[in-house]
């Protein structure tokens, strides 16, 4: 049994040597019959011919399309708070999300028993403070009126010194009947002094009446200004957003209640970078009308509205870069405060320019032109715009 198992083991090695020599063999012929006809085949020297697809080269006058993207807003948006506070008695019926009012509509009223007790009240104090007033100017004409007496009595008094002094310096007076007029004199003087007191101090009244009468008038100011700010009413057409009230739900002063937007007022506001500003400023340095068309893609129904530039920010803005422009719409129908669309900017037209597929041009700026006898060559290109799967170029030559 060994010698048999020895034996069909050389026999099996025997086998596997001649299979492997003979694929040895075969790769060697094989290799040597592609040599030869590798030498036949360059023999022939045949050039490769390719099929392209080729466009015409045609410079001439190119409009860029600059495409960005915007968001919507309105041009009139008013925060809707209430300036009082209390209890909301009465609300407009389309004071809901998405609510359309009118101009001059109430939105809400509030409950307005305190501000009609305090118009109340402070009509009573201006009642109060007219009648002082008055009192104090009558009070003060006869104030005026007594200075005016005080003054002929001391007129008087000075005539009856100087005669009793001419008396006596004649012989004919008395010392004590001179010192009883000096006496009067003086007492006369003393007298005119207290009223012209008295008359300061009624001035000093009337003024302080003057002032509390306008400062009563600025409390009624007040109050009924607070009297009308229980009402509020729309101050412009339009919807309501945000709205978080309901009838006889309490109310803080300067609380936010609610934004009315105008629907029929809006613009889209997109950013430029530096590059793409410049390329729309015209001769005079400025940012010009270039019409934009607006589109919004709804589920694979474009809605384009027509617009133009109508004005630029007047700062960059903290942590942005570029420039923020504003465009105006047409039409606003179809968009709403708050769409993300997509801005098409018509550019100023470039001359001497031709349009390619993107594809057409290299990473280095070079094409491949159809020469003479249909060959291809390659040739440098100026890339100025890139438009989609377009590109603008262009070359000399």
């Amino acid at each position: 049994m060994r010698f048999l198992r020895k034996s069909l083991t050389g026999m099996f090695l025997l086998a596997a040597t001649i299979g492997l020599m003979a694929f040895a063999l075969d790769m060697v012929r094989s290799a040597i019959a592609d040599r030869g006809e590798g030498d036949q085949r360059r023999g022939g020297g045949r050039e490769r011919v390719f099929a392209v697809n080729i466009v015409p080269f045609e410079p001439g006058q190119q409009i860029p399309i600059l495409e960005v993207f915007g968001e919507v807003q309105s041009r009139r948006a008013l925060d809707i708070r209430s300036a009082v506070g209390g209890s909301v008695v009465e609300l407009h019926p389309n004071f809901t999300e998405g609510g359309a009012v009118q101009a001059g509509e109430v939105l809400f009223r509030i409950d307005p028993a305190d501000a009609e007790t305090a118009l109340a009240l402070a009509e009573a104090d201006l009642t109060d403070a007219e009648t002082e007033l008055r009192e104090a100017q009558r009070t003060i004409g006869l104030a005026q009126d007594e200075v005016v007496a005080a003054e002929e009595q001391l007129a008087l008094r000075e005539k009856a010194l100087k005669r009793q002094q001419d008396l006596l310096n004649r012989g004919v007076g008395t010392a004590a009947a001179l010192e009883s007029a000096e006496l009067a004199s003086s007492s006369a003087k003393q007298s005119l002094l207290t009223r012209r007191q008295s008359l300061q101090s009624t001035e000093a009244r009337v003024d302080n009446a003057f002032a509390r009468v306008a400062r009563v008038q600025i409390s009624l100011a007040d109050a009924k200004r607070n009297l009308q700010d229980t009402v509020v009413r729309a101050e412009f057409p339009g919807i309501l957003s945000g709205v978080n009230l309901v009838q006889g739900g309490k109310v803080t002063a300067n609380q936010s209640l609610g934004q009315l937007v105008d629907p029929n007022l809006l613009e889209v506001a997109f950013r430029l970078s530096t590059g793409q500003y410049n390329r729309l400023l015209n001769d005079a340095g400025s940012l010009g009308t270039a019409p934009v068309k607006i589109k919004l893609d709804t589920f694979g129904a474009e809605l384009v509205v027509d617009g133009n530039i109508a004005r630029e920010s007047a700062v960059v803005g903290e942590g942005s870069t570029g420039r923020l422009v504003f465009a105006s719409l047409q039409s606003s129908q179809g968009l709403r405060p708050g769409d993300f669309v997509s801005v098409a900017i018509t550019e100023p037209a470039i001359q001497r320019t031709a349009k390619l597929p993107a594809s057409a041009i290299s990473g280095n700026n070079r094409v491949l032109v159809v020469g003479e006898e249909d060959r291809l060559r390659e040739a440098d290109v100026e890339l100025v715009r890139r438009q989609g799967d377009d590109v603008l170029v262009r070359a000399r030559g």
